[in-house]
């Protein structure tokens, strides 16, 4: 991907672990790296088509300025989140903060923090079989569109399918949908869960009745295995009520280790039953 770079941003702001440093302040420099497709802008000469460096400098400075923060670490993140949020060409951002002479005791021209953040694409899967299932996932979809970092895509049709799993309950109601996040995956799960019980979601019975379910079935291309969680989703190639909602939405998303679109493993599924 293309970058804009901002070498060594000199700013002045109130951000240290001792109280004198949020009274006095103190010279911080700032360098960022602008992860954007310039492809257009540099085809058009149009300032339109890409991120004027000009206006980033700025209002990085008046951020790093009018917040304060005992750690470097914390206005990075929160210097790069601002960022990602504020321009919508902007796909990956890098921001290195220094702290020229830290007061730490000992002879030292500079600590610095070095972060990378970025857009992540997931897919999430949605259910429901208890109550008024519809208005669970209507809910569960409104509330993670009013997320500050997440923006919801397309959302798939809502389908009724049958109980998985041999525990005798209700029809269900399913859906997908796709989500741009700057959420890291353990914290989208947390989120999912606090939506989930949010609606009355009580985990008593493995794959049993709940008023709403949410999985995250895939996470950009990554494959994670952990106690907790595990990506893409376990078993999904055998689960009609989650390929084909996908393969609705994302009929050419290819499975990362399967090496097979949602639309050909909804294939396969159907011709399998």
């Amino acid at each position: 991907m293309d970058q804009i770079s901002i070498e060594k941003l000199v700013v002045f702001g109130n951000h240290g672990v001792y109280p004198e440093e949020n009274a006095l302040g103190q010279k911080f420099v700032v360098s960022i790296t602008l992860y954007t497709d310039t492809r257009k802008a540099g085809r058009t000469d149009d300032l339109s088509c890409s991120i004027n460096y000009g206006e980033v400098s700025q209002f990085a400075r008046q951020f790093l300025e009018d917040n304060t923060f005992q750690l470097i670490e914390t206005a990075a993140e929160k210097l790069a989140e601002q960022l990602l949020l504020k321009y919508s060409l902007l796909e990956q951002v890098e921001v290195k903060v220094e702290k020229p002479w830290a007061p730490i005791a000992i002879p030292v021209e500079t600590v610095s923090v070095k972060i990378k953040r970025g857009w992540h694409k997931a897919y999430i899967a949605l259910g429901s079989n208890m109550g008024d299932k519809k208005g669970y996932l209507d809910e569960a979809v409104e509330k993670l569109k009013q997320h500050p970092l997440c923006q919801v895509g397309k959302v798939a049709d809502y389908i009724r399918t049958e109980p998985y799993g041999g525990v005798e309950q209700d029809w269900f109601l399913n859906s997908a949908l796709e989500l741009r996040t700057l959420l890291y995956p353990e914290e989208l799960l947390s989120l999912l869960h606090k939506i989930e019980a949010e609606a009355g979601r009580e985990r008593t019975i493995h794959w049993g009745p709940r008023t709403l379910d949410l999985d995250i079935l895939f996470y950009d291309n990554c494959v994670i295995d952990t106690p907790d969680l595990t990506i893409p989703h376990i078993d999904l190639q055998n689960r009609d009520f989650v390929l084909i909602p996908m393969a609705q939405i994302a009929p050419y998303f290819r499975h990362p280790v399967l090496g097979q679109t949602m639309a050909q493993l909804c294939q396969l599924l159907k011709m399998n039953l």
